[in-house]
């Protein structure tokens, strides 16, 4: 025989008295916390390695080969930029994608970098005129 909640709770004869008034339900307890959503200037070497998957010395490693950009403080510790995470995983890619080692891609990655902003001037240089065709 299978549960039906509807006959469960139709009364007496279910096993269940009926109340004619709806129990007075208890206030819930809600703490509201607010707050401020501010941009991360800094992250530690920690948080990057832990964000991009990668262990601490190679991103040390990763920072004497100047792939990705850190400061440091005064007592000697790295801090990175917000977007660090995702240069890691771009050299990531591009290691694996090209047969090159970590200092070649130093190379490849201000070309990348370089075709990017030329691509971004063409477009607004375009900006204005109907055909994309216009520089050929």
């Amino acid at each position: 025989m299978t549960h039906d909640p509807r006959r469960a709770a139709a009364g007496p004869e279910a096993g269940h008295p009926r109340t004619t008034a709806p129990d007075k339900q208890r206030p819930l307890n809600v703490v509201v916390r607010n707050y401020a959503i501010v941009p991360v200037d800094k992250l530690s070497l920690d948080v990057v390695a832990r964000r991009s998957g990668l262990h601490p010395d190679l991103v040390r490693r990763f920072v004497t080969l100047g792939l990705v950009d850190a400061t440091r403080d005064d007592s000697g510790r790295l801090w990175f930029g917000s977007g660090a995470p995702a240069t890691l995983a771009r050299i990531q890619r591009l290691r694996a994608g090209l047969p090159l080692n970590y200092a070649s891609l130093g190379l490849v990655l201000d070309l990348l970098d370089r075709v990017s902003e030329l691509e971004a001037a063409l477009r607004r240089s375009n900006a204005g005129s109907r055909s994309d065709e216009s520089w050929i």
